[in-house]
């Protein structure tokens, strides 16, 4: 068996996880769009994590980076800042996503930003 090669990305999926069914836990399910954003964004951030674990690429990072930016501004963007608890859990968790898709974009010693750095 092939060992994972960030440990980031088993992460994010369960961030994409609780994206999917933050709606319901946090009781914002009746916000359409709030919880269509949870939903598709978190199902999309799950197929990106599964890929990066399975078969890992920059691509996939990058789409990691792309979502967690959209998640964290998508309550501004979409109009749903005033529900408390749906801009509190895609503010956080988008941080949280972008966060670590940026931590491995930097370190990855095979195409990470600071590839050149580190091989000195």
């Amino acid at each position: 068996m092939k060992q994972m090669k960030h440990w980031q990305d088993p992460v994010n999926a369960v961030l994409g996880a609780w994206l999917v069914l933050s709606p319901w836990i946090l009781g914002f399910s009746g916000e359409r769009t709030a919880m269509a954003n949870a939903v598709i964004i978190g199902a999309a951030l799950v197929a990106a994590s599964l890929g990066a674990i399975f078969v890992p690429r920059a691509w996939e990072e990058w789409t990691e980076l792309v979502l967690g930016l959209w998640m964290a501004a998508s309550p501004w963007l979409l109009a749903f800042s005033a529900r408390q608890a749906a801009t509190t859990s895609a503010f956080l968790t988008g941080l949280l996503i972008l966060s670590f898709a940026l931590w491995v974009l930097l370190t990855d010693k095979d195409w990470g930003w600071m590839r050149d750095r580190m091989a000195h």
